[in-house]
């Protein structure tokens, strides 16, 4: 494994914390009226989980445009048709209701996990990516589990 930067390793833990509180307030019913009552319902379990989840997916479609200007030719108009996959995913399947929405967005992380992969193979990701990547998704994955069950 490669060692991530501190400063990617710190951020993208903290991008984290987001899901962490909507798990939170999905099992605690007094983190729920504390946050319900303190910071808004919007914040607040499920809801946070994957509208945020949602955000985030569709962010990385943008990391993932970056790394296809890279590229040249053919190459870079395939890079680029796949980096908008995980954006056009979270938008297109949100889902009726909260479990299909949540189920659909563990199928957009693990697709954006192996576009990752595939990014990086190609040597347009740095060489620590997926070494970023991988426990991030698998965290973000486990958040969204709570919202899928």
């Amino acid at each position: 494994m490669k060692i991530v930067p501190r400063s990617a390793m710190l951020l993208g833990a903290a991008g984290l914390l987001p899901f962490l509180w909507g798990v939170l307030t999905t099992l605690s019913p007094e983190m729920a009226e504390f946050t319900r009552t303190t910071v808004g319902p919007r914040f607040l379990g499920t809801y946070l989980i994957i509208s945020y989840g949602t955000v985030i997916l569709a962010f990385m479609s943008g990391v993932l445009w970056g790394f296809a200007t890279k590229t040249e030719g053919k190459a870079a108009a395939a890079a680029y048709a796949l980096s908008t996959l995980p954006a056009l995913w979270a938008f297109f399947v949100f889902g009726p209701g909260a479990q299909v929405a949540a189920q659909n967005l563990i199928i957009g992380y693990i697709g954006l996990l192996i576009l990752d992969w595939g990014f990086q193979r190609q040597g347009l990701a740095p060489d620590w990516w997926l070494s970023l990547r991988i426990p991030l998704t698998a965290g973000v994955i486990a958040c969204l589990l709570v919202a899928a069950l």
